[in-house]
């Protein structure tokens, strides 16, 4: 049986909106429209501020000149307060007793800058205060701490030495400075080590006339040094003894380039090739890199010894794992020969490269990202690159043609120094093992040390390393 219910026939006609229906509506977004309707409070689930004007009456905070004709009876302390709490939220300029009128107009800010509280740069407050307020003139006998005068690095040397037959060749590497605190200096076909805390000089080796010093560098613990020659060859040392460990070959042209990560070692040759040296192993080399299509003349491994990067007279920039035999990042950036290598002891990652004549830049990359952070023109050629692990600093020394010495703060990259005195391009460079001695050598023949960073614990202390033997020696 169908229960379905007809309609008349006539239709009913739909209600139109009304202005009761808007009225309905107002009413219930603001109660007080409709007379009928009782007062009361309407809450949300949130709050949404108005920043159309400013309602200073919320924070309680008139001027006391209104404050004390309206309520007579407010104590000073009350007063001392607001006065207080007015000049740090809005500044010194309203502490001041003000009318109401000037006070209302003062604080009609242009449509740019409509917020009650503002951000300003705090010239005279020191970043160490703990204070929340800004000590003005207007609050006597409360001064901020004194600010702390910047760093002053010296401009001269404390120490020369005469380093004859020091070869002026920009694809050498013939200073390194052990973490024992001996210096590694390669002069034509002999190598010399200086010991930095008692100034004596010691002949390590002599390769005979048929040969020649290309490159020095010091394993990490300090005792055993390796030492690349003109034909190919290259030679473990110990130190300790005077005496050779090993002749290990592979090279077929001169050994330019060392970097040590633990037991290994890694050589760049002429032959545009890297080699990967165990030294616990027979073998002469573990593995062979191949990706340069010109000389090597720059290798670093990383803090971690997970990153070897390298830089070649093809302009190239490479990043090397430790099981790769193809560069995992090529940078090619530069437009002169990479020398300078220098990886970051303060951020992960971070690797610094500086190009020669044609280029005369310092570039900076995050390996981690892959990407290009910045680069400074220095003006001249860079021949090398360092990082202290003391502070955020990096030092360069350059080439054609001022022949400087700049340090730097990273990563403003404003200079801290300028250091001139070598007439040569200042080719070598090496850092004391406590962080605060560079020693350049250039084909001027001469070596000079230089206090450029500070110590760990102080700013200001200068480095012990050979301070007490002032003035200028021979190496040899």
């Amino acid at each position: 049986m169908d229960t379905t219910t007809h309609s008349s026939s006539t239709p009913t006609p739909t209600p139109t909106p009304t202005t009761t229906t808007t009225t309905s509506t107002s009413s219930l977004l603001n109660p007080k429209m409709n007379p009928n309707t009782p007062s009361r409070t309407i809450y949300s689930d949130r709050f949404i501020p108005s920043r159309s004007s400013s309602n200073f009456a919320l924070f309680d905070l008139t001027p006391p000149s209104t404050s004390s004709s309206s309520n007579p009876s407010s104590d000073d302390s009350n007063s001392a307060y607001k006065t207080l709490l007015r000049a740090a939220l809005f500044g010194p300029e309203f502490a001041a007793p003000l009318n109401r009128n000037k006070f209302s107009k003062s604080l009609q800010f242009s449509p740019l800058n409509s917020n009650i509280f503002k951000f300003k740069s705090e010239t005279r407050r020191s970043l160490y205060s703990l204070s929340p307020f800004v000590f003005d003139d207007e609050f006597k006998g409360v001064s901020p701490p004194p600010v702390k005068a910047p760093r002053k690095v010296p401009r001269s040397p404390y120490k020369v030495l005469d380093a004859p037959a020091l070869q002026d060749d920009f694809y050498l590497n013939l200073v390194d400075w052990s973490s024992q605190n001996v210096l590694a200096v390669g002069l034509g076909n002999c190598v010399y080590l200086w010991h930095a805390s008692s100034s004596k000089v010691v002949k390590l080796c002599d390769l005979g006339l048929d040969d020649s010093i290309c490159s020095v560098g010091w394993a990490q613990r300090g005792t055993h040094l390796a030492i690349g020659t003109s034909n190919g060859k290259l030679q473990i040392w110990d130190a300790s003894r005077c005496k050779k460990v090993r002749t290990m070959e592979g090279h077929r042209l001169r050994v330019g380039a060392l970097a040590w990560s633990s037991s290994i070692l890694s050589t760049g040759s002429r032959d545009k090739s890297i080699l990967h040296r165990d030294i616990r192993s027979q073998e002469d080399f573990v593995s062979k890199l191949s990706g340069h299509k010109s000389e090597v003349c720059g290798l670093k491994w990383s803090y971690d010894n997970r990153e070897l990067a390298s830089g070649g007279n093809d302009n190239r920039l490479f990043v090397w794992n430790q099981h790769s035999t193809q560069p995992v990042l090529k940078y090619c950036e530069h437009t002169a020969a990479v020398k300078a290598i220098a990886w970051s002891p303060h951020l992960h990652g971070l690797l610094a490269s500086g190009g020669g004549t044609a280029d005369r830049c310092i570039r900076f990359w995050n390996t981690t990202t892959n990407s290009h952070v910045s680069c400074m023109d220095t003006g001249s050629q860079v021949c090398n690159l360092v990082w202290s692990k003391n502070v955020n600093e990096i030092v360069s020394t350059h080439g054609y043609s001022q022949n400087q010495i700049i340090v730097w703060k990273y990563p403003t990259m404003s200079k801290l120094a300028t250091l001139t005195g070598h007439t040569y391009r200042v080719l070598y460079l090496a850092i004391s093992p406590d962080g605060q001695t560079i020693v350049t050598g250039a084909g001027d023949e001469t070596l000079r040390f230089w206090n450029v960073f500070p110590s760990p614990r102080s700013q200001n202390s200068g480095s012990k390393i050979g301070a007490s033997s002032l003035g200028r020696t021979q190496i040899r």
